[in-house]
C-alpha cells in the first residue's frame, strides 16, 4: 500500500493536547497525501477541530480519570469506529486514550496499533494507583504493535520497570512528541519595543530578571519548590520577579496563595493559560522546570529555540531536554535550596547566561524542528504500510 493512501486514526484523551500538541504533525501528514481523523473527547476546544480541513474529527467521550462504566462505552464506540473506518492504523497518545486504543484495536483487527508514552503519572505515585496506571501501561505495551517514547531517557525507564519489551519501543529522532514550530518559537519576531511593552503590563521594571515557569500550575511540576526557592532569591536580590503562565490546578493555587511575604507576593506575576507563551520565552532570562516526572519537556525547547536556556531536574526525561552545563542546568529533584543556588548561581552570570541561551537556540533548530520530526514520523508509517 502506498503511503498516500494510508488511512490513520490519531486519538488523545482531549482536544487540547491536539491542538497544542500534534496539530502541526498531523497538518504535515495530510499533506503527505494520508488520510486523517482526529478522534478525541468532545469540549469546549471541539470546534477548533471540527474547523479544521487537513483531517477528520470524530468525537468520542474518553474520561482522564478512572471510570468503570464510562470507559467501557468508550471502549465499544472506539472498536464500533475502528471497525466502520478500518484504519490502516491507530496511533494513540495520554494514558487513558492508549489504555482503550491497544483493546479496541485488537478487537476491531486494526492492523497496526501505536503509542506515544510521554511521561508516567505512576512514577511519583505509590500504592494501589501505582499499581493500577503502571498496570494499565503494561497493556498498552503489550498489545500495541509498537510504541515510542518521546526520550531516550524515558524509554529505558520503560523497559527497566518491566512495562515493555526493548524491542518494542523506540524513540523518534532525538525525540520529543513532534518537534516544535521554529517558525512560531523565533525570537526575531519580538522587538525589544514589544518585550518592553510586555514588562509594562507585567508591572516588572526594566532592569529586572525575568525567571519564568511554563505549564500546569501543580505540585508535580515542582511549584512547591520553585515558590520556596523564589521566597530566598527574593530575600537576597528583589529585582528578579517569577513569572508564572499556565493553567492553576487548585493544589498549585494554594501553594501559590500560601505565600505571606508582601514583597515576595509582588515579585510573583501570575498570567494563567497562554495560547502565546513564546512572548514571555522571549522576554525570559530563564526557564525553571522543577518537575518529578516529564516524558521529555517540550516547553524547555520551546524556550531553547528562543534563546532561553532553563534550570530543570535532574528526571528521566529533562536529562534529554536539557545539556547539562551547556543549554542549562540540571539539579537535584524536590530539592528547593540547590534550586535557589542555581537559579542565582546563572543568573549572576552574564557570559554563561550568553552561551547557553545560545547553544540551545543551535540545538533546537538543528535536532527538534517540527518539520524534520513530522518528515521522521511519516518514514516510521511508511515503514509498516511496506
Amino acid at each position: 500500500m502506498q503511503a498516500n493512501e494510508l488511512k490513520i486514526a490519531r486519538v488523545s484523551t482531549v482536544p487540547f493536547f491536539v491542538v497544542t500538541q500534534l496539530r502541526a504533525q498531523i497538518e504535515a501528514l495530510s499533506a503527505s497525501g494520508m488520510a486523517v481523523t482526529v478522534i478525541a473527547s468532545r469540549d469546549e476546544m471541539s470546534d477548533e477541530l471540527t474547523e479544521s480541513k487537513s483531517f477528520t474529527y470524530i468525537p468520542v467521550n474518553i474520561e482522564r480519570e478512572i471510570n468503570p462504566i464510562k470507559d467501557f462505552l468508550s471502549l465499544i464506540t472506539l472498536i464500533s469506529t475502528f471497525r466502520k473506518n478500518k484504519f490502516d492504523i491507530v496511533h494513540s497518545t495520554t494514558p487513558k486514550a492508549g489504555l482503550l486504543c491497544a483493546i479496541a484495536g485488537v478487537f476491531s483487527g486494526t492492523k497496526i496499533r501505536l503509542h506515544t508514552f510521554t511521561g508516567q503519572p505512576w512514577a511519583t505515585m505509590s500504592g494501589v494507583k501505582r499499581t493500577i496506571l503502571k498496570t494499565c501501561d503494561k497493556i498498552i505495551g503489550l498489545l500495541n504493535t509498537h510504541c515510542y517514547a518521546d526520550s531516550e531517557s524515558q524509554k529505558k525507564f520503560l523497559v527497566s520497570c518491566g512495562i515493555i519489551k526493548a524491542e518494542k519501543i523506540s524513540v523518534i529522532g532525538a525525540g520529543s512528541l513532534a518537534g516544535i514550530d521554529l517558525n512560531r518559537f523565533d525570537p526575531s519576531r519580538y522587538s525589544s519595543e514589544k518585550l518592553s511593552v510586555l514588562r509594562a503590563d507585567l508591572g516588572i521594571p526594566e532592569s529586572a530578571k525575568v525567571l519564568l515557569f511554563v505549564g500546569r500550575i501543580t505540585p508535580d511540576k515542582g511549584i512547591k519548590e520553585l515558590v520556596s526557592a523564589f521566597g530566598e532569591i527574593v530575600s537576597k536580590d528583589n529585582n528578579i520577579f517569577l513569572v508564572l503562565v499556565g493553567p492553576f490546578e487548585s493544589v498549585g493555587e494554594d501553594i501559590v496563595r500560601q505565600v505571606k511575604d508582601v514583597n515576595i507576593r509582588k515579585n510573583i506575576k501570575k498570567v494563567g493559560y497562554s495560547d502565546e507563551p513564546e512572548k514571555y520565552m522571549a522576554l525570559a532570562d530563564l526557564l525553571c522546570l522543577p518537575s518529578y516526572r516529564e516524558g521529555f519537556g517540550t516547553v524547555v525547547i520551546e524556550a531553547a529555540a528562543m534563546g532561553t536556556p532553563t534550570i530543570g531536574t535532574d528526571i528521566y526525561g529533562l536529562t534529554d531536554a536539557i545539556v547539562d552545563g551547556e543549554t542549562g542546568v540540571l539539579v537535584p529533584v524536590r530539592d528547593a535550596v540547590a534550586l535557589e543556588k542555581a537559579i542565582l548561581s546563572t543568573l549572576s552570570n552574564a557570559p554563561l547566561m550568553s552561551a547557553m541561551g545560545a547553544a540551545a537556540r543551535d540545538r533546537a533548530r538543528n535536532d527538534f524542528g517540527a518539520n524534520n520530526c513530522s518528515d521522521l514520523l511519516i518514514n516510521e508509517y511508511k515503514g509498516f504500510s511496506n
